[in-house]
């Protein structure tokens, strides 16, 4: 047989199995979908046919996590939503998704809470099934996610110097030390990582800290030096998809507005058609559990503000005038509860154009009640490490409001990026470490067109301005704009000109926003679900959830999935962290940016 048609016939055989092969597994997907189909229609079923009786959920804290928690009891177990009760301390919703103001007054984005489309696992699942409130007859998820891929995120000045020259960002700027130091960080058990900081495990290779790789990593997710080798192990690991084009920060997701608008709002208006009740200026100030080995929670303490007159809600200071209810909620052996154990927002205070935002006051309500649970019965975790080194934990925002879009010309000439496309530009030798960002317009629904906003950040508040020579903390708003626009290389007359077109600058100073960072052991933080209980839970950036990143929104929405479906038995599949630390094309890629 001539050598051609031998070779015909094997090709066709081949073909033939590959066929065959492709065949079968078809065959064995559809037999797998459909098993899974019938297994859910059934569970279904039960959750359809569940008597709740007057069991009821009462949630602490009106932040995303308890709100994902009403949401999936509501959606995922057929909970009565007006046997669901959400205990908000402030008189907004919506915990650290926040974004209030007026354009007479200005408006305030205390932070920017970033979105990742490969990584948001839950939390798209769960606004996949919120509808939007700007686009009829699309959910939450499209209505973000169609907004993202028109608006894509390249960002063209990531990293900014002394002398206002953009830098080529394109290489890490790692030496084999620091490859290597990094390398050996993600291939040792996080177990062993107890109470070290970043720092610790670079002190042989601290070039690490000079690198643009540093710079970049740190100033997107809010690291610092002394922050948890837990935590940015775990970045490393969960954002290793972003790690070879971090520079362009195309990775990021954008909403269509500020994360109130766009996430919080949705969110609440689907909870109160389905019944769920909110009690907003009521502080839940204890918990009492039953006796004995279990953790049972049996009594709720609420203290209730009767007269409210924070216009801005973000101080969290009552005023003089306010008084206050007192009162206790007896729980039933079914009820649940689900308790926010700590915020990072908290104590949070808001400054002016004329007035630094001042040191806070007031303890952190989440905290305090966290540190109140956690001495009654044991695995309710250890806030000790998280609330009590403010000066490691804080950092200083401000949002600027402007009548036109003079200041964001400006902006868009230096960066080459126009509003919503170029995320995060970092003064690096900044002594504040100072960042800004420019979203699409408008930032608000009650934006006017002839009205713009940016938001910026720095990350070491107490050290002395390059151009205003205080400290961050220290600043009032107009202070904080000038320092940012002297980096910018802004002539004089100009920004005296610029001045001219602010509304205001509303500084925020945040004294536990990296609290979630701080080096910790592994047990500091609780279970979602501690050991022994029958219906207490907890839900924040402060639970234990392996291999998962805190600082996210994907975080409080896991902690939320885990909690209900564990409380009330589910077993529906909750979405698995998708482990691109072990996919071989994202593993090739991130070795190339290192070498690069």
């Amino acid at each position: 047989m001539p050598m051609n048609k031998k070779l015909g016939k094997v090709l066709a055989a081949a073909a033939a199995g590959a066929a065959a092969g492709v065949a079968v597994k078809k065959l064995r997907d559809n037999k797998k979908e459909q098993e899974d189909a019938r297994i859910s229609a059934i569970e279904e079923a039960v959750m359809n046919n569940r008597d709740y009786g007057s069991r009821k959920a009462y949630l602490v804290g009106g932040g995303l996590a308890t709100m994902a928690a009403a949401a999936y009891l509501v959606r995922d177990c057929k909970f009565p939503g007006k046997q669901i009760t959400i205990y908000e301390g402030m008189h907004i919703l919506g915990g650290s998704n926040d974004g209030i103001g007026t354009p007479e007054k200005g408006f305030v984005c205390r932070g920017g809470r970033m979105l990742n489309e490969e990584t948001y696992e839950n939390f798209w699942e769960l606004f996949d099934s919120i509808p939007s409130l700007r686009q009829p007859g699309r959910s939450v998820t499209e209505e973000i996610l169609s907004f993202d891929h028109a608006h894509p995120t390249c960002a063209k000045a990531r990293l900014v110097d002394k002398d206002g020259v953009i830098q080529d960002v394109k290489s890490m700027g790692f030496n084999q030390a620091d490859r290597m130091a990094l390398l050996k960080l993600l291939l040792t058990d996080e177990k062993k990582l107890d109470n070290l900081t970043i720092q610790d495990w670079f002190k042989e290779t601290p070039h690490m800290f000079e690198t643009n790789f540093w710079y970049m990593w740190q100033t997107t997710f809010a690291f610092q030096k002394w922050s948890s080798l837990y935590e940015f192990r775990r970045y490393m690991n969960r954002m290793i998809f972003e790690f070879s084009r971090i520079e362009t920060l195309e990775g990021v997701t954008r909403t269509p507005l500020n994360q109130y608008d766009s996430v919080i709002r949705p969110l609440e208006a689907y909870l109160r058609k389905a019944g769920v009740t909110f009690v907003e200026n009521c502080e839940v100030t204890d918990i009492d559990f039953e006796d004995g080995h279990g953790i049972t929670a049996k009594t709720l303490y609420l203290k209730r503000r009767v007269e409210n007159t924070d216009d801005m809600g973000e101080n969290g200071e009552a005023a003089a005038k306010d008084s206050y209810v007192f009162e206790t909620v007896a729980l039933n052996s079914n009820d649940i509860c689900i308790m926010t154990n700590a915020c990072m927002t908290d104590s949070a205070t808001l400054g002016d154009f004329h007035t630094p935002a001042p040191m806070p006051v007031q303890k952190p309500i989440s905290g305090e009640l966290w540190a109140k649970v956690a001495a009654k019965k044991p695995g309710l975790g250890n806030p000790e490490p998280f609330f009590t080194k403010p000066h490691e934990t804080n950092w200083l925002s401000f949002t600027v409001t402007c009548k036109g879009d003079a200041m964001l010309k400006v902006i868009e000439e230096f960066t080459g990026n126009v509003p919503g496309s170029g995320a995060l530009m970092t003064f690096k030798d900044s002594s504040w470490l100072m960042s800004s960002v420019v979203a699409a317009q408008p930032h608000f629904v009650n934006q006017p067109m002839d009205t713009t906003i940016f938001w910026g950040y720095g990350l070491y508040t107490d050290a002395v301005g390059d151009y205003v020579k205080k400290p961050m903390k220290d600043c009032t708003g107009q202070e904080l704009l000038n320092e940012y626009l002297h980096h910018l290389h802004i002539p004089e007359d100009q920004i005296a000109e610029l001045m001219k077109t602010v509304i205001n600058v509303i500084p925020c100073y945040m004294p536990y926003v990296d609290a979630q960072f701080e080096p910790r052991k592994y047990s500091d933080r609780p279970q979602v679900i501690p050991a022994g209980s029958t219906n207490f839970a907890m839900v924040s950036q402060f639970v234990e959830i392996p291999d998962d990143m805190v600082f996210t929104e994907e975080y409080s929405v896991r902690a939320a999935r885990t909690a209900v479906y564990g409380l009330l038995d589910v077993k529906k599949t909750i979405c698995p962290v998708t482990p691109y630390n072990r996919q071989p094309k994202i593993l090739m890629k991130a070795l190339k940016k290192a070498y690069l």
